[in-house]
């Protein structure tokens, strides 16, 4: 079943229009995501790799979690659906809206080809989990080809080479927000 997704005027009201995930895209509607940088207690973000099969971004590392505002649901409600969905620990571990820290929200219009156009109002969370690292976590291979923790460090020479996705917003305020602890 296709994914329906609110539509937003340029200031980021619902228009009460509801369309499908991939008619958003190929009007160029604004509508809403989220982001979500996923931090152990050594202070490591977890980052993804895209799949290949993706049909923005293949194969390239992107931060912790992102994805869509589904209609019916809340910021806090997609970013907790997108964890579980995308990223989950072995163990039983899930997540709870009531874990995430908000940063801030930006907006942001990119053009990937002619019939896909990104006029998204993202919304930046940080989630802190100890005991988070590589071999504990399971992924969606559907969504994500490999995971990797790397330090704030080197998350910053990765995202200035082609194989990190470009999310200049994000990661400046989370740059920040590590060095400030």
């Amino acid at each position: 079943m296709a994914e329906l997704i609110d539509v937003l005027d340029e200031n980021g009201v619902k228009t009460g229009q509801i369309v499908t995930r991939d008619e958003v895209h190929k009007k160029g509607l604004w509508h809403r995501a989220i982001v979500v940088a996923v931090i152990n207690e050594k202070n490591e973000i977890l980052i993804q790799q895209r799949s290949a099969n993706k049909e923005k971004n293949p194969g390239k590392w992107d931060i912790s979690v992102a994805g869509h505002i589904s209609t019916g649901q809340d910021a806090l409600m997609a970013a907790a659906r997108e964890i579980n969905e995308e990223v989950s620990v072995n163990l039983g571990f899930s997540v709870e809206v009531k874990e995430f820290r908000y940063m801030y929200s930006f907006r942001k219009q990119q053009v990937f080809a002619d019939d896909f156009i990104e006029n998204q109002f993202y919304d930046f969370f940080i989630l802190r989990q100890n005991g988070l690292n590589k071999e504990s976590l399971k992924f969606q291979e559907e969504e994500v080809q490999a995971i990797d923790f790397v330090s704030i460090s080197k998350l910053n020479e990765m995202r200035n080479t082609d194989m990190f996705v470009e999310r200049s917003e994000v990661y400046d305020i989370l740059t920040e927000y590590l060095f400030r602890l």
